[in-house]
């Protein structure tokens, strides 16, 4: 009877100890929060995350159409009314390339990884501006009035641009504008001589421009067929969007990637007419989020944090109850078989250290390297446990032996946190090891032979 109150109040313990965890668990959360507040100051004062697309030759016309119309007496009578519309047409051709230069800005104890892209945009536009149509009824119809037709390049961030971008059509400059002409939307737009019905507008341009970042960009296909390169010196990227590169290089001197997109491949000419914003990448790059592309067909690409403390801390976290669960087992496990008594508020101060470990854990990796703070909070905590187990246990023999099974399981925990593509085996095989260790030590105890002499010893 009395082995059986004591499983109920180690679980009953175990269950308690989860409250300082979730609490922990909020904190690391919160902390997070903090990081992404840091994130989103840093880009309104610098430039935040960059999408670009184009560029788009938009032709503007107006003509008078007769429409028939009531009077206030009712009576239909025919009215001339001018009529505006547009011509949208995409490049036959895209080629966009540049070199990604990387940098760090700190807000607080937060680092923001920010960018500079000193690029290039060069399309190519072979269009037929459209005929006025002869009326079949043989009526008389005006022709349509062309105006000036514009060249608009999106970006979602102006702020971004840096210096002058430098833009020729057919090899000859042409000075930018704000804005996308008469569209909505953030860029820049060159207007164009008028043209006639019917002529062939063939148009060679090439923008140079750099355009800062904070970590992620977003390029649109918006040509039939597209091709975009970028390169950098950051050694960490994540490719995410609609597609991923057709050719990447990846090593500790940065990155090189390669795609090549054709307008059969993606929507993105259709949802661009349909007035679809330009593209978000939706997934904190400092997080294991996949990023998925929110608007605009894109490629995209993030300059990731290797080690994100926030992440890191949390996914261990997550094996707190489990080191508690396992430290408590043999706890119970040493009073059965040494006939040692162990108090509940000792349970209850041990669940409590192996608990403040994982809050050591994301505040010292605040200020120095997750590594190291990973090793000096460890370290506290084993020492800790190891001084005072000595003493519950009454021998410094016990005492240093859980420390050496805590060493071993934050040893383990920190190769699951390294090693994220093989944490599911890596934490399934650690607990069929520990359980088998367990079977193994208790194979031969005979738990009515212990309970009996535990009820014994307690009269």
């Amino acid at each position: 009877m009395r082995l059986g109150l004591k499983i109920l109040m180690v679980l009953a313990l175990s269950l308690a100890i989860l409250v300082p965890l979730t609490m922990i668990r909020g904190v690391i959360a919160e902390r997070q929060a903090y990081r992404m507040q840091a994130v989103h100051g840093i880009a309104r004062s610098y430039a935040g995350e960059q999408s670009f697309a184009g560029p788009v030759l938009v032709v503007p016309y107006t003509r008078t159409v007769e429409v028939e119309e009531k009077d206030d007496r009712g009576v239909a009578r025919k009215v001339k009314r001018e009529e505006s519309g547009q011509w949208t047409f995409f490049p036959q051709s895209l080629d966009i390339a540049g070199q990604l230069r990387p940098g760090v800005r700190r807000l607080g104890l937060h680092e923001v990884r920010v960018y500079e892209w000193q690029a290039h945009a060069q399309a190519r536009f072979d269009v037929r501006i459209p005929q006025d149509k002869s009326p079949q009824d043989g009526s008389a119809q005006a022709p349509r009035r062309i105006g000036k037709p514009w060249l608009s390049y999106s970006i979602a961030d102006v702020r971004g641009l840096i210096g002058s971008p430098r833009l020729r059509v057919n090899g000859a400059d042409m000075a930018l504008e704000e804005g996308m002409g008469s569209q909505e939307g953030a860029g820049v737009h060159v207007r164009l001589g008028e043209p006639l019905a019917g002529q062939v507008f063939a148009l060679d341009t090439r923008l140079d421009f750099v355009l800062g970042g904070t970590e992620s960009l977003a390029l649109v296909p918006l040509g039939k067929n597209n091709r975009f390169a970028v390169e950098s010196t950051w050694p960490h990227p994540r490719f995410g969007g609609s597609f991923l590169p057709r050719v990447r290089e990846v090593g500790p001197k940065g990155f090189n990637a390669q795609w090549e997109v054709s307008s059969l491949a993606t929507n993105a000419q259709a949802q661009y007419l349909a007035g679809k914003h330009l593209p978000v990448l939706d997934g904190d790059a400092g997080t294991d989020e996949a990023m998925q592309v929110v608007g605009i067909d894109a490629v995209g690409l993030s300059l990731v944090d290797p080690v994100n403390v926030y992440s890191q801390a949390d996914r261990a976290s997550k094996y707190g109850m489990l080191f508690v669960l396992l430290t408590f087992i043999g706890f119970f496990m040493f009073e059965l078989i040494k006939q040692l008594r162990i108090h509940p508020i000792q349970y209850v101060l041990v669940g409590l250290a192996l608990a403040i470990f994982f809050l050591l854990l994301v505040s010292l990796s605040e200020h120095i390297a997750f590594g190291w703070a990973y090793l000096v909070a460890s370290v506290a905590c084993i020492g800790l446990l190891g001084f005072y187990l000595s003493a519950v246990l009454r021998s410094v023999g016990r005492g240093l032996g859980f420390a050496a099974m805590l060493t071993t399981l934050y040893g383990a925990l920190y190769g699951l946190l390294v090693s994220e593509d093989n944490a599911l085996v890596l934490g399934s095989a650690l607990l069929f090891v520990i359980l088998a260790a367990i079977m193994l030590v208790t194979r031969k105890v005979d738990w009515y032979q212990l309970a009996g002499a535990r009820a014994a010893t307690a009269v």
